[in-house]
């Protein structure tokens, strides 16, 4: 028979802490006073304009793909757009609006969701047959979109400083690559960014900026990435485009937009994003910002999604002045695992601010011609043209007024979260065929919001740090963590003397592992319970509670945008997350250890819900789960910096849905009403899958932890 003493021990650890006298410090402190756990996380939050964002990738194909599905769903989850929602039809208006001789422009919009319409200028080639190429080109931040003018003095300086080499091009720079492309053999579609020239319905950085829009993950960069889908449909639906050769390209947030949709969407063909794709600041605007979108990545990660197709960059002299040095690097590691390396290539013109000027645009051509197969002579060069006026480029005027159904934010907004909720509601089984499927949908946003499965054995990292005997139990102490994460949990195990029966209770509660103590030092009356029952009994300081905030600096680790919490959030894991991944890592290390039989899960206070979402990424690893949710919903949640707030929580059914991708674990909930709504979805779930789901109307305690647990428990030896 193993000494039980033996296996408990170890359940707790880090490296190279002395022990201190545990008769000093009456609630089993893991670290000497006036310090703190030497914990990664401690350290300043990201934001976009950090200095320099790595990322690198995998050194296998294989890792290499299964990474790239990981980061794919973290984009798609991050922009409400997993899964994807109905396409509605375009319906499409096209209304010529100039002929240039070699080309004609159009003036086009259409809805890419009832009541949302794209608008932009069509420009296609004349005297060409057959299915054309085609280019689809968002614009970016620049001052009226499409209808942008730099004016005669800021055109005079584009001249001066080589950058343009006539006035056509200084002043109208996004037209000029239309043009250039449309006689280039391309049909072209410039399309307006949310906000932007006569996208005017929905202001550009205002309208879902606040905690609902958050916790359904309605978002700006959400909105304007599925314009880009659908403006996708509208180019590729034509009857002169070839769907098999299309191009995406634009500069800034249209860069942003370039590479977002190349990396969710297989029909493009070559992708040439200009001054965004950096290590260095990621975008600024709302809409290229969106809570879990940068977790961990950044843009040249997404970049890396389109191999091993053409990808072509640019920088200037901003934030992609080093792509060559920082960026290309990795993104040639990558295609280079697809035998394709001449397919990855950028260029830094460092002569130039931020801009998508002749020169950078004549880069773009070349790459263009070569991998669209385009019948052109090279070099290419720009050549001159007439500019349309933002008069004549106008989708709308008194003769085309703008749709009747065209909706507002408020509306839009409302619209947004009813087709969420819609599409959560077809995902819910009606039998237990269906809970495969639900299962994939809501496990994989669920892993994106809580930072991925339960770590590998391997990646655990436990170390004892102090041992004290209490008469008939003994109280470890020590730490644990992963070596990926750099954590550092404060935790403590009490563990009987005797023979104990194998199993571990790990009781977490939201004011961290003090629960388990009394006033003199020993075992609280529910640790005593449990102790003398044969249990061991595992609690930990989850992050920012305990011994993590006795530091007066470590009390605001988590400070929210107070003007939109997806700046936050966006890099930056929630306080939510981080607890529940406390839970995992705990739970993960105390599995960790052969000799334990069983293990069970307890939570209370605001370690309840955490108790209940940590479930589901410990499969096999947990027996029994006991979580005390009270009255908690996250539809209650109207402040971004509240520690329970998640992104994305209402849009998988709140609590009770995120909950059920644990099906089929034992779970037994104390709630404070039998029927609260928040929890749902978890009794459909598992009805749907004949399985029981325990709901008690009370409070837990210890009496009633026992009474369950002891019912599922061998017979004491």
């Amino acid at each position: 028979m193993l000494n039980r003493r033996t296996v408990f021990t170890a359940l707790v650890m880090v490296v190279g802490l002395s022990a201190f006298c545990a008769a000093d410090e009456p609630q089993g402190r893991v670290f000497p006073p006036g310090s703190r756990p030497d914990d990664a996380r401690l350290k300043p939050l990201r934001t976009l304009r950090d200095a320099y964002h790595p990322w690198s990738p995998p050194s296998t194909r294989a890792a290499w793909e299964e990474e790239a599905t990981r980061i794919r769903q973290q984009l798609l989850v991050s922009n409400g757009l997993w899964p994807m929602p109905e396409k509605t039809p375009l319906e499409p208006v096209i209304r010529q609006i100039a002929d240039r001789g070699d080309y004609t422009v159009h003036a086009v919009h259409f809805a890419s969701r009832p009541g949302h319409y794209v608008t932009g200028n069509l420009y296609r080639p004349k005297d060409r047959d057959g299915r054309l190429p085609a280019v689809l080109s968002p614009h970016g931040h620049w001052q009226n979109g499409r209808f942008y003018d730099a004016g005669k003095s800021g055109a005079s300086e584009q001249l001066a400083i080589g950058a343009e080499e006539y006035m056509s091009g200084a002043r109208f720079p996004l037209q000029a690559r239309m043009v250039q492309l449309a006689r280039m053999g391309c049909v072209v579609f410039h399309y307006d960014m949310v906000g932007y020239a006569e996208s005017t319905a929905i202001p550009h950085r205002e309208g879902f900026n606040d905690a609902e829009s958050a916790l359904w993950l309605v978002n700006k960069m959400g909105l304007q990435t599925w314009n880009s889908v659908r403006a996708l449909d509208f180019l590729a639906g034509l009857p002169d485009v070839d769907p098999e050769r299309i191009a995406v390209t634009g500069a800034s947030g249209g860069g942003t937009q370039t590479f977002v949709l190349c990396a969710i969407d297989p029909r493009p063909a070559v992708a040439f994003p200009a001054v965004m794709v950096s290590t260095a600041m990621q975008g600024g605007c709302v809409c290229e910002n969106a809570s879990y979108l940068r977790v961990g990545i950044n843009n040249v990660a997404f970049a890396a999604l389109f191999a091993p197709k053409p990808l072509g960059l640019s920088g200037a002299d901003d934030w992609t002045i080093d792509i060559e040095t920082k960026g290309l690097p990795e993104l040639r590691q990558v295609w280079s695992m697809y035998g394709a390396a001449e397919n990855v290539h950028a260029r830094a013109l460092p002569r130039f601010k931020h801009n998508y000027n002749q020169v950078s645009r004549e880069m773009m051509y070349a790459w263009l011609a070569e991998h669209l197969d385009l019948d052109v002579q090279e070099p290419v060069r720009e050549s001159d043209f007439w500019p349309l006026s933002p008069e004549e480029l106008a989708v709308f005027d008194e003769q085309h007024p703008r749709p009747e159904d065209e909706k507002g934010p408020a509306e839009l907004r409302e619209d947004l979260i009813a087709e969420a909720r819609a599409i959560y509601q077809d995902l819910l089984p009606e039998s237990a065929e269906g809970i495969d499927e639900y299962r994939r949908v809501v496990g994989a946003a669920l892993r994106v919001m809580l930072d991925g499965d339960a770590p590998a054995a391997e990646d655990v990292v436990r170390e004892e740090t102090a041992t004290t005997d209490h008469g008939r139990y003994r109280l470890v102490r020590g730490y644990c963590g992963t070596r990926s994460g750099g954590e550092q949990i404060p935790t403590v195990a009490w563990v009987p003397t005797e023979e104990g029966n194998g199993s571990v209770v790990a009781w977490f509660d939201g004011a961290g592992k003090a629960h388990l103590f009394a006033d003199d030092g020993g075992p609280s009356e529910r640790a005593r319970q449990l102790l003398d029952a044969g249990f061991a009994v595992v609690s930990a300081d989850l992050f920012l509670t305990g011994e993590y905030v006795e530091v007066e600096e470590t009390a605001s680790r988590m400070k929210v945008d107070s003007g939109y919490p997806g700046y936050t959030f966006g890099y930056n894991r929630p306080l939510l997350t981080q607890r529940v991944r406390d839970i995992v890592v705990v739970t993960a290390a105390i599995r960790s250890h052969e000799e334990v039989e069983r293990t069970h899960l307890v939570g209370t206070g605001n370690a309840g819900p955490m108790v209940l979402l940590a479930r589901s990424l410990l499969g096999e690893r947990v027996e029994r789960t006991l979580a005390d949710v009270g009255a908690f919903t996250f539809e209650a949640i109207e402040d971004p910096a509240d520690p329970m707030f998640l992104p994305g929580a209402l849009r998988y059914g709140d609590l009770g849905g995120l909950a059920a991708t644990a099906f089929p674990a034992a779970l037994d909930l104390f709630v404070a009403e039998a029927d609260q709504p928040g929890l749902q979805s978890l009794r459909t779930v598992y009805q749907a899958g004949g399985q029981s789901l325990s709901v008690v109307e009370e409070r837990l305690t210890v009496r009633t932890v026992l009474q369950h647990l002891q019912q599922a428990e061998p017979t004491p030896r």
